[in-house]
């Protein structure tokens, strides 16, 4: 039993314990309260009202939250602000689809330099297509965060684009993008960056770009985003109007998204070298449906579907640098002679080129408009394998460069179906300078053609 005496004598002590200081007794860690949870804006003097700008109060909040290391939580509602700087351990969340930030348009909305960590979550951010000022190129504008976490935000009506990132790490996940009058999201210089389940959808000049100052590894992971309906309002034969667009990033990871009616490219890498294209559904490009051009090397091409394009997939510019590559398991259909401009080269409707070092291998191509498949360009062609390929319904199943100077090709053991103008044909350029290879190509001395079937 308990004695009265033991029982006042314990009580003696637990208040004195309480009044002790944090560090009287190391065995029992003490938690400041603040510290705790997160800081509700409404409690802190900041409440949503459509005619309210609340940008003074707004940035307040944020840096008491952020110096004691603690979230932001805001109400439904919406929160008319501007030109709001965010500090290092910013974490914003609100309720998905009610929490809504209004850019008032007084020059820009968020930016962040040289933090640690930004989080964003559970919000709608609407630019209102409101002017932003020359500092930024965004909405959301950060340099140098290396956690950045934006994450199940809608984001529209960007008069730029929505989200622009430079030296960043973290990831972009299970965001909708839309309506940006540039580009949904725009990562220069990125350091294990995840682009993640996002939507990305009718921007005027670019979903998702990848890109770097100098040509260096990158790394990021493009996987599982939807991009619909990416314009070119900027005109171009290529720099804009893309999906998906690499450049001067290596070894980037673009898989399994889904994209569709871009003006150009639905995936377009420009000189970055060890990139996987693999598992995309491409649909309805208004150009080259995937592009692996100028100074690379390296780059798999594998598992796609493609339908409806110009031109299927491109390996490309040799002269440029441009070589190593493996092209296998596509399927690429429903090719058309027209394109966005007028073309100086080869032109449009065929399902596969490649040029340099390159494997070609155990792909379907069907309804190609021009060629099935198209072998180096001119004199620009060398080490050539393509194997296993099936070409039907095709004016010429497969064009192969017969200039002089042009390296060696291995054509080996595919099947042309439907193709009235030849199973294989040599070309100059895009002048046709010979026969059906395919009966008969000892001729050309740096062309193996062999075992391949005709129907």
């Amino acid at each position: 039993m308990v004695s009265r005496r033991l029982f006042l004598a314990s009580l003696a002590a637990t208040a004195a314990g309480a009044a002790a200081p944090a560090h009287a007794d190391a065995g029992f860690p003490v938690l400041n309260a603040d510290l705790r949870g997160s800081m509700d804006a409404s409690e802190h003097g900041l409440r949503p009202g459509a005619g309210d700008r609340k940008s003074k109060a707004f940035g307040k909040l944020v840096r008491e939250a952020a110096a004691k290391n603690m979230p932001v939580f805001l109400p439904a509602g919406d929160y008319v602000i501007s030109n709001i700087d965010l500090p290092d351990n910013t974490r914003i969340s609100g309720v998905p689809g009610a929490t809504r930030i209004l850019y008032s348009g007084d020059g820009r909305l968020f930016t962040a330099d040289g933090a640690k960590r930004i989080e964003f979550a559970n919000l709608v951010i609407d630019g209102g297509n409101r002017w932003l000022d020359d500092t930024v190129q965004a909405l959301l504008n950060f340099a140098g965060v290396s956690n950045l976490a934006i994450e199940n935000c809608e984001i529209t009506g960007a008069s730029k684009s929505a989200i622009s990132i430079e030296r960043c790490g973290g990831r972009i996940e299970k965001n909708r993008i839309s309506g940006a009058g540039d580009y949904g999201i725009y990562a220069v210089e990125s350091k294990e960056l995840s682009i993640v389940g996002n939507t990305v959808c009718d921007n005027a000049n670019g979903g998702i770009l990848v890109h770097r100052w100098q040509k260096s590894e990158d790394g990021t992971i493009v996987s599982g985003n939807r991009v619909a309906r990416i314009a070119a309002t900027r005109g171009g034969t290529g720099e804009y109007g893309n999906g998906i667009n690499i450049f001067r990033a290596d070894g980037v990871i673009v898989t399994s998204n889904h994209v569709s009616d871009c003006a150009f490219s639905a995936i377009r890498s420009n000189a970055g070298s060890n990139v996987q294209i693999s598992t995309n559904t491409c649909l309805r490009s208004g150009e080259t449906a995937i592009y692996s051009e100028f100074g690379f090397e390296g780059a798999i091409v594998n598992g796609n579907l493609i339908d409806g394009a110009a031109n299927g997939i491109l390996i490309v510019n040799f002269d440029e640098g441009g070589r190593l590559a493996s092209v296998t398991g596509n399927v690429v259909r429903n090719l058309h002679l027209e394109g966005p401009y007028r073309h100086d080269g080869a032109g449009f409707g065929f399902g596969i080129a490649v040029e340099a070092d390159t494997v070609v291998s155990g792909n379907t191509i069907e309804n190609a408009a021009k060629w099935g498949l198209m072998l180096g360009w001119g004199p620009y062609m060398r080490g050539l394998a393509v194997s296993g390929n099936l070409v039907r319904n095709a004016p010429v199943g497969c064009a192969v460069t017969v200039v002089e100077g042009a390296g060696s090709a291995l054509i080996s053991g595919n099947l042309f179906e439907d193709t009235p103008g030849g199973a294989i044909a040599g070309y100059r350029w895009n002048e046709r300078a010979t026969g059906d290879l395919s009966a008969d190509a000892t001729e050309y001395a740096h062309l193996t053609i062999e075992k391949n079937r005709t129907g």
